[in-house]
């Protein structure tokens, strides 16, 4: 009989288990093989709600960015009706891309036969076209694509058919504007960019347990009460909660004597790729947007909001330390995986979950790894 080659290639997955106690984790080609990532990129990437930015990118009537999700570029702007559009960054006539950045642009206008298009998509003018015998210039409009503003931010999702994303977070909002009330009048900061020798879903991996946290974060663990540090999973995303221990700590320092939320680390991941975080101190929100670049790579981009775009004291203390100290030791260790993944003596590994889902507990990882196994039908 001939050999199925596909289906030797898939990942081998025993022990998995639906009970995070009782189950075994993700296999090791699951971050490693070429196969597992373009399995992920249909199944995921483009039927997901994508981060792309900050709704303030398109405040004006005109302004427009591009987006890459993989291989499809993306073109968000803002029409006369005030409405954001997304659309497929590609020209009706011959698929030459229409704009490039980000801008203001009153009319869309192809540079290579200088189509033109309305902000809302329709096709405005095409040179000869009025010679073309039954030329409907309804036909030619731009690929439409879903596009919604969650808490100020802007997801797009390539599947017309999924569901809105206020639908499928539940109440991941409610949740974070419990901790930053104010989140929608924050604005963007500062970026910082990284690029790993680590799959993507390492990444996640790493974010989703605080078990490493006492080892590897000497600093976050003396900022952050690790005992009370609890992570709670629902649908599509994950909370991660910790109240900070007291006043002066390792990691930077901020006005303590506040009352309120702000004297928490409040961290959520949601689906597939990206986190939201509140650090103790001044009204604050950060994205962090984890890009696969490869079966075994991945860029990171890590943006601050705060009150106004120049940082204070305090949340330039902040920033660094994610920068200088917080992001090192995280990247040390999932590239460290990484090599782990591809060596001969490792497979698969076990959860550790308690009952108490104690702030140890990896649940919220088992979690992550069911959301990856369902979106790939394994």
């Amino acid at each position: 009989m001939p050999r199925d080659e596909p289906a030797l290639r898939q990942p081998k997955l025993a022990g998995f288990n639906v009970d995070p106690a009782h189950s075994y984790t993700l296999s090791a080609p699951y971050y490693r093989e070429p196969e597992v990532l373009a399995r992920e990129r249909d199944a995921i990437f483009f039927k997901s709600w994508i981060f792309i930015g900050h709704g303030e990118k398109v405040a004006h009537v005109g302004d427009y960015f591009t987006h890459s999700i993989f291989d499809q570029n993306i073109l968000v702007i803002r029409a006369k009706d005030q409405r954001i559009r997304a659309f497929y960054n590609v020209c009706a006539h011959r698929a030459h891309e229409l704009l490039q950045g980000e801008g203001n642009a009153k009319v869309i206008t192809c540079p290579y036969h200088a189509w033109s298009y309305h902000a809302d998509g329709s096709l405005r003018s095409a040179r000869g076209s009025e010679k073309v015998a039954g030329f409907d210039k309804d036909e030619f409009c731009l690929k439409e694509v879903q596009i919604e503003s969650f808490l100020g931010f802007l997801f797009v999702n390539l599947d017309p058919a999924a569901p809105p994303l206020a639908v499928q977070s539940g109440d991941l909002a409610k949740e974070v504007r419990g901790y930053v009330p104010d989140v929608e009048k924050l604005t963007f900061s500062r970026r910082l960019t990284f690029d790993l020798k680590a799959n993507w879903k390492n990444v996640v991996d790493n974010y989703l347990e605080c078990y490493h946290c006492p080892p590897a974060h000497p600093a976050f663990s003396d900022l952050i009460d690790i005992k009370k540090y609890r992570s709670i999973t629902h649908g599509i995303y994950s909370s991660h909660i910790g109240p900070m221990t007291g006043g002066d700590n390792k990691a930077y320092k901020f006005d303590a004597a506040r009352q309120d939320s702000s004297l928490h680390f409040s961290g959520w991941y949601l689906w597939p790729n990206i986190t939201l975080n509140t650090f103790p101190g001044c009204p604050n929100l950060s994205v962090l947007q984890i890009i696969p670049t490869g079966p075994e790579t991945c860029r990171e981009y890590w943006d601050f909001y705060f009150s106004s775009q120049e940082p204070n004291d305090e949340e330039r203390a902040a920033v660094e330390y994610v920068d200088r100290v917080l992001q090192p030791e995280d990247i040390g260790l999932v590239e460290s995986v990484q090599r782990g993944l591809r060596s001969k003596g490792y497979h698969q590994g076990r959860y550790i979950v308690d009952a108490e889902r104690s702030d140890i507990s990896e649940h919220a990882l088992h979690h992550f790894h069911s959301l990856v196994l369902n979106a790939l039908g394994d």
